[in-house]
């Protein structure tokens, strides 16, 4: 892929972007070196009342199937042996041992998870999925937290993201990041008559990371906790720049309807109760938009059905 620098952008030596490339190599081949520190696997026991409200064509084979799209840690991401890791798959876990089910991962296109589920090929997507209006029109979402956007940029580079007009921006292709934020301002730039924002959009977020670690762009944009995960393993190369906007609910996706949804939303309101959610979500480094109780299609549990 070509990609243009904005103007005065300088590389960074080659010993930094080699040092750079070494902390994100494994992401960009869908790859990282395991858990992190202290990560204590899920243990989750059954609850019977809660296995009871699941639907008797999930639990029949006794596996609850959902579908997933590595790499997009720290939700999904594979590790040095290829097994599949990250938040949403620890809950996921923990969620299916409460329903009494094997939790079965799926590693799928992402564009091909949702109409998995809705063909009941899958149980659930549990894939990053924002829960919004128009998704809401097929499908249910049981929601685990909050996410918003954050950009990240090279310390001391002075990048605004609220006035980011000629400068090159890394994304994730059609995610939230490109579609609802910097092609946006890119465009009310250009209707200011200012220069637009350069666009460098990749398949995967690790990608997008990589392209700013290295200085191929000035910044980039993403969910607010894979941009915060991206910093972690950056060593001091990259830092958050702005504050997390735009936030909206991240939630499990099963079918309209199904009665699945109540039961996941469930077992997520035992997993908040009993502390282990807050446990795994920690254990991740991530430590905003928490849920205080469990959502379905981002309202309250109780008082539904």
């Amino acid at each position: 892929m070509s990609v243009s620098i904005a103007p005065g952008k300088a590389w960074r030596s080659v010993a930094a972007g080699v040092a750079s490339i070494s902390v994100l190599s494994g992401c960009v081949t869908n790859v990282e070196g395991g858990n992190p520190e202290g990560w204590q696997p899920v243990d989750q026991e059954v609850v019977p009342e809660i296995a009871a409200m699941v639907p008797e064509s999930v639990s029949a084979d006794g596996r609850l199937s959902i579908g997933t799209n590595p790499p997009f840690a720290p939700f999904e991401f594979k590790d040095s042996q290829g097994t599949m890791i990250g938040l949403e798959l620890d809950l996921g876990r923990a969620v299916a041992g409460i329903l009494g089910l094997e939790f079965d991962p799926q590693d799928m296109d992402f564009a091909m998870i949702l109409p998995a589920v809705q063909a009941g090929s899958l149980d659930a997507g549990m894939s990053g999925f924002t829960d919004n209006a128009e998704r809401r029109e097929t499908f249910d979402f049981a929601d685990f937290m909050y996410a918003g956007i954050q950009w990240a940029a090279a310390p001391g580079s002075n990048v605004d993201p609220g006035h980011p007009c000629g400068l090159t921006v890394a994304v994730q292709r059609t995610t939230v990041s490109e579609t609802d934020d910097v092609r946006p301002k890119s465009d009310e730039c250009v209707k200011n008559g200012e220069q637009p924002i350069t666009v460098l959009a990749f398949d995967t977020s690790d990608n997008a990371a990589l392209a700013a670690l290295v200085g191929r762009a000035d910044a980039m944009s993403a969910d607010s906790p894979v941009t915060a995960w991206a910093v972690e393993r950056s060593d001091g190369e990259l830092e958050l720049i702005g504050d997390m906007f735009d936030a909206a609910p991240y939630g499990f996706a099963v079918p309209k309807g199904s009665p699945l949804g109540p039961a996941l939303a469930a077992a997520l309101q035992y997993l908040i109760d009993t502390g282990e959610y807050t446990r795994i979500l920690q254990q991740w480094n991530v430590r905003t938009g928490y849920l205080e109780e469990a959502l379905l299609n981002e309202e309250p549990l109780k008082g539904q059905g």
